[in-house]
């Protein structure tokens, strides 16, 4: 994996690589560039044996990400959307910036250090555990701009409840989620003071780095797969995941621990 990008850091700390959105002056907006460098990160993390989770945030703490910078040239929106090119094969510009679009089964938990709004829905909703400071909010301002919000709210359809993701939806700029009312309805899983948001989120990154990974990327791959699937479907993915995920030697050692009465101290939350 390269050590040095032009709109993203990365950091691994032991088995967690943080990846950071480092274009602060337009609040981390992205670009044709940003776009290819977290394709790169996402696409080398799936052979990098030693990088179990990956962290995603963004420089600052006024923005996560506020979608494409509208700034950069739009020569591919404009002339899909207006009829220079076959508006079937239109290609969204931030559809491969998360790490389930670019193949990547390791688990990846999004830091939420501001806004989070539009384009940057397309990262949040391939996260699989989203932590947010006490400041953030979430808006798709899409609609006030005179665009239809499709790719966002059909991304994040399944983290969001119907009605608010239809009211985030509708209501473009007009409104905005707050940190507290995202963890209330279940888009994000913890609210934390500004100055720990890191920290809670690596602490929670390095204990489930700590589990036998294979075991991780299964439970994830299933899990994400009875979300997606028909039930019959997901049930028949079950006993492959199970043979590939599984370590019959680790598998010994926590038996042998479990009758030991060997146990982990866990964190109550």
């Amino acid at each position: 994996m390269k050590s040095s990008y032009t709109t993203i850091t990365v950091d691994q700390q032991d088995a967690v690589l943080v990846v950071t959105l480092n274009r602060p002056d337009v609040l981390n907006a992205f670009d044709q560039t940003m776009q290819d460098e977290l394709r790169s990160v996402w696409r080398d993390m799936r052979s990098d044996n030693s990088i179990n989770v990956g962290v995603i945030t963004g420089s600052g703490d006024r923005a996560f990400c506020v979608g494409i910078d509208r700034n950069q040239p739009m020569s591919v929106m404009e002339g899909t959307l207006f009829g220079t090119s076959n508006a079937f094969m239109y290609d969204d510009p931030g559809d491969d910036l998360g790490p389930k679009s670019c193949d990547l089964w390791k688990p990846v938990i999004a830091a939420v250090n501001g806004m989070c709004c539009g384009g940057g829905f397309y990262i949040l909703a391939e996260a699989d555990i989203v932590v947010a400071a006490d400041h953030a909010t979430f808006f798709d301002p899409h609609v006030t701009y005179g665009m239809p919000a499709v790719y966002e709210p059909m991304k994040m359809i399944n983290r969001m409840p119907f009605g608010d993701l239809l009211r985030m939806s509708l209501v473009g700029s007009r409104e905005k989620i707050s940190a507290a009312t995202a963890l209330r309805m279940g888009m994000v899983s913890e609210v934390t003071a500004s100055a720990d948001l890191m920290a809670t989120t690596l602490e929670l990154a390095q204990a489930i780095a700590s589990q036998p990974a294979m075991a991780v990327q299964a439970t994830l791959r299933a899990i994400w797969a009875a979300r997606e699937l028909a039930p019959s479907q997901a049930k028949g993915m079950a006993p492959a995941l199970i043979a590939h995920g599984m370590s019959q030697n680790l598998y010994a050692e926590g038996q042998q621990d479990f009758e030991n009465k060997v146990r982990v101290k866990p964190k109550l939350r």
